[in-house]
């Protein structure tokens, strides 16, 4: 479903990434959100493909509607861990 979107244990501690790049799905939804355009992310990020962006915001949307177990595959299952406790 998501090509291009990976998940390592051993790269950022498996945080979604761009082709494991090490490239995290939310710099790029930050970076879009922040206003950059796709030509501003990709000549900063010149490893980033313009499929790369939108795999990433296809990802994330997904992930927002709760559609998406951890491991990137359709689901039920939320995308994020609970938060930890703060004491």
């Amino acid at each position: 479903m998501f090509e291009r979107i990976t998940t390592n244990p051993r790269v950022l501690h498996g945080e979604p990434c761009i082709r494991g790049l090490r490239i995290p799905v939310h710099l790029v939804v930050e970076m879009v959100a922040a206003g950059m355009t796709h030509e501003d992310i990709l000549r900063n990020y010149p490893d980033l493909e313009p499929a790369d962006i939108q795999a990433a915001l296809d990802y994330a949307a997904r992930a927002a509607g709760g559609g998406l177990t951890s491991n990137g595959e359709k689901g039920a299952v939320p995308l994020l861990s609970p938060p930890m406790p703060l004491s």
